[in-house]
């Protein structure tokens, strides 16, 4: 495995990597699924081609011996830490440990940018990946977004009241 910076030129099997990772029946082979719990798609390529040409924000992709990608990170330096969003892996190569290399990832990439914290948002119904971001280090601060105040920007929601949470991690400098 290899991780390194996307390009543009990886935008159309990013794409297809992010919404495999949260939604459809592809999503359902892995354990990362947001299929029962949004509609919709999670990503375009418009927007990935947006992510791209911002100066504060890195994609990272972690590829296989030949080149396909089989987990991504979106990663925004901002004044209060680094944001991690986006975090996808392929859902028939889950469970290898694509990441918590790409977590890996994260944590050079803030140290190097002078971020002592890095920052998620996680559906607050998805416990089990809660606990993942847990056993990584990640605490809740505390605070929440609501789906309606981020209306249609990662979904429709099929449940009520969801929300998302925030949680960060302190890195040891």
């Amino acid at each position: 495995m290899t991780i390194n910076r996307a390009t543009p030129e990886d935008v159309k099997e990013l794409n297809k990597l992010v919404n495999s990772a949260y939604r459809g029946e592809e999503s359902k082979k892995g354990w990362t699924t947001e299929a029962e719990i949004l509609d919709g798609i999670r990503i375009d390529e418009h927007t990935l081609e947006a992510l791209l040409t911002r100066s504060e924000a890195t994609i990272l992709k972690c590829t296989d011996s030949d080149g396909r990608i089989l987990g991504t990170v979106c990663l925004e330096v901002k004044p209060h830490g680094l944001y991690l969003g986006m975090f996808a892996v392929s859902p028939v190569s889950q469970g290898l440990g694509i990441g918590k290399s790409l977590l890996s990832a994260a944590e050079r990439f803030a140290l190097e940018n002078q971020c002592g914290k890095i920052i998620i948002s996680v559906i607050s119904t998805r416990i089990e990946l809660i606990d993942w971001y847990k056993r990584h280090g990640y605490v809740a601060t505390g605070g929440a977004i609501a789906f309606e105040q981020i209306e249609g920007r990662f979904g429709d929601p099929k449940v009520p009241a969801i929300s998302l949470i925030e949680m960060e991690k302190v890195l040891d400098k």
